[in-house]
């Protein structure tokens, strides 16, 4: 199994970036927050979940440990696959999940697309035990990953590696930045993709 990539990334899409190891191009799907530490022609290293299927062989890439380890959590529950659960992490950052979970918050589990309050009991009944709201302290950066960056930057290089301008891509962060002040990476990228999206 491939339990991590590194190397230059050579694309980075809306929910996916390749990272070229060896000369070999690997596309790993990953969260906006996750896409969001990676710039284009810079080295990268992902933590990896991959995961096969009779017609293919998926690579889910991960900042840190916990993100990864909750990756696999979520897919021990019946109903829940690995997309279903990358649209978890995609919508509530790890901390926020795990309190979701044991604060057995079905509300706020059904604003994952593909989550209906069914899959979101079984969620809390499944899990909830498993989890502390508490949380670990959150693992560093794995080497290679932006560490001092803003989550501003961060959004800013992305958003570059998806083929803005820089001057668009920082006017379209600084605008949603704004009006949300505390947004997070995954939530910034989001809504300067949609500003930028109606400006073209």
């Amino acid at each position: 199994m491939i339990a991590s990539v590194r190397g230059p990334v050579l694309d980075i899409a809306l929910d996916h970036a390749v990272i070229d190891c060896g000369g070999v191009g690997y596309t790993v799907l990953a969260t906006p927050s996750t896409l969001a530490t990676l710039a284009r022609g810079q080295e990268a290293t992902l933590l990896t979940s991959m995961i096969v299927r009779e017609d293919s062989m998926t690579l889910y890439g991960f900042v840190n440990g916990d993100a990864r380890a909750l990756f696999a959590l979520l897919q021990t529950v019946t109903g829940v696959g690995p997309r279903l659960a990358m649209a978890t992490l995609a919508v509530l950052q790890p901390d926020s999940l795990r309190k979701a979970l044991a604060d057995s918050d079905v509300k706020a589990l059904t604003t994952v697309p593909g989550i209906g309050k069914r899959v979101a009991e079984r969620l809390v009944v499944e899990l909830r035990d498993k989890v502390d709201a508490a949380a670990a302290p959150t693992p560093g950066r794995i080497p290679g990953t932006p560490g001092a960056m803003t989550v501003a930057d961060q959004v800013g290089e992305a958003l570059v590696g998806l083929g803005f301008t820089q001057a668009a891509a920082e006017k379209a962060v600084a605008a949603v930045m704004a009006e949300v002040p505390d947004a997070d990476a995954s939530a910034l990228l989001r809504q300067s993709l949609t500003m930028l999206g109606r400006a073209r």
